[in-house]
């Protein structure tokens, strides 16, 4: 998507042109929720005079009921009208950040959160951190009674299938036209592993622009499912047995002479500035893998046999490691992380990995020799030999990891660290205090 320089003239204008009669002032919650407070085109001018409250005690993780009044200051280049027409005039969105009553930047929303983190990096020489995410989604069949998702997939097809067999084709493409008359660069969409599984990719952002078209991305996804009578989920793995849902990240960091990670003399071609960078990746893995993966449902996911990551290692060869480095060299020298799925807050995870690489560069952390073989091959013995640790296995074991991490700590800042784990210590808990089906099967009858 290309990033517009509107001024507010521009937008006054383009809010008259197209009939705008409505704004949605988008924002994120800790868990990576779309938030909006739609208001009438009447409120235009006052919004890009940073005048327009909101309540915000009502939003998960935001600040208690006597600090509810907070201002949405907007983010004139997120301005986009919505190519789905209204009964009563067109909707304009724009991203907004969130400001104390007091005018200071929230350190609460997720969105200030990164632009604080991205000031680091421009601090220590270095102008943008490029992102490309790979969303990957199920659809699924809506009752045509409630409306309600069903747990039916509409397709039995599998990686790169066509019609009839990939029956998602035409909601694909109808997503593929939307985001495209929205401004996105499509560069692939085809049909994934799993029954029922998609994927969109768009051309790389640098790293605010990028969290802004994933959120985008999901909202347009599940708009246009439904129009087709099928729910999408990003929800990592909704039925057993099969490949579940990621959100492969590329990055790579640039500075005033190109990419930072690419040298020619390297027998990678890799930089030191990337050795180092993926060391720290490395290192913090375990840290960060609650807000990469923040669900329950998440770890059953991260589990051998279904092409997800597992173990903390590197390669530029294989992809069973946490880590690959993809093929492509000279401003396209990138790394890819392969643990994140769409269930994370975007703005928080690349202030993770972000805060991790720059942590890497700052102590010089060199990273362990790549692994060139299938690591879920290896036994125990060989992953130790070849210094390859594990991902957490539970939601319950990351939030332990993130707690003894300080850099994960100075990465979300001392408003979202603490709400986030306690958050999640919640979710964990009320989980563990469900009994499941398989449960009454393995033991009921046999207990």
């Amino acid at each position: 998507m290309v990033k517009t320089a509107y001024t507010k003239d521009d937008i006054v204008s383009l809010a008259k042109k197209e009939n705008v009669k409505f704004l949605r002032l988008m924002f994120t919650d800790l868990f990576g929720i779309i938030k909006n407070v739609e208001v009438p085109i009447s409120q235009l001018d006052k919004l890009l005079e940073n005048k327009l409250m909101f309540d915000g005690s009502s939003i998960d993780g935001f600040v208690r009921i006597e600090e509810s009044d907070m201002y949405l200051y907007p983010d004139l280049s997120t301005w986009m009208i919505f190519p789905w027409e209204h009964e009563h005039g067109k909707i304009a969105r724009i991203i907004c950040e969130v400001y104390n009553a007091d005018r200071t930047p929230f350190q609460g929303d997720p969105r200030n959160n990164l632009i604080r983190v991205l000031k680091e990096m421009n601090d220590l020489g270095f102008t943008e951190f490029n992102i490309g995410p790979e969303p990957e989604f199920f659809l699924f069949k809506l009752d045509p009674i409630t409306g309600k998702p069903t747990t039916q997939l509409n397709d039995k097809g599998s990686y790169f299938d066509l019609a009839p067999v990939d029956l998602g084709e035409n909601c694909r493409r109808d997503i593929v036209l939307e985001l495209e008359n929205m401004g996105f660069d499509v560069e692939a969409s085809h049909h994934e592993v799993a029954p029922g599984q998609h994927e969109i990719d768009f051309k790389y952002a640098d790293a605010l622009q990028a969290c802004d078209n994933i959120q985008t991305f999901k909202l347009v996804v599940k708009t246009v499912a439904r129009k087709h009578g099928l729910h999408a989920t990003f929800m990592p793995k909704p039925l057993n047995g099969i490949n579940g849902s990621g959100m492969h990240i590329n990055m790579s960091l640039f500075h005033k002479d190109g990419n930072a990670f690419f040298d020619e003399k390297d027998e990678m071609q890799l930089s030191e500035s990337a050795y180092q960078f993926l060391g720290g990746l490395l290192q913090h893995a375990r840290g960060y893998t609650a807000v990469t993966n923040p669900t329950v449902n998440s770890y059953k996911r991260l589990v051998p046999g279904f092409e997800a990551p597992v173990y903390v290692a590197w390669s530029g060869r294989n992809r069973s490691p946490l880590v690959r480095v993809p093929i492509a060299r000279g401003l396209s020298t990138r790394l890819e992380l392969r643990s994140v799925d769409a269930t994370a807050n975007p703005y928080l995870v690349i202030a993770a990995i972000l805060e991790a690489g720059l942590d890497g560069l700052r102590n010089k952390v060199v990273p362990p020799a790549s692994v060139d073989r299938n690591i879920y091959v290896m036994n125990r013995q060989e992953r130790q030999d070849n210094q390859i640790g594990d991902l957490p296995s539970t939601l319950h074991n990351a939030i332990k990891a993130l707690e003894k991490d300080d850099v994960m700590e100075k990465a979300m800042g001392p408003h979202l660290y603490p709400s986030f784990i306690e958050a999640k210590q919640l979710e964990w808990s009320a989980y563990r205090q469900e009994v499941s089906e398989w449960e009454r099967d393995q033991y009921l009858e046999l207990y």
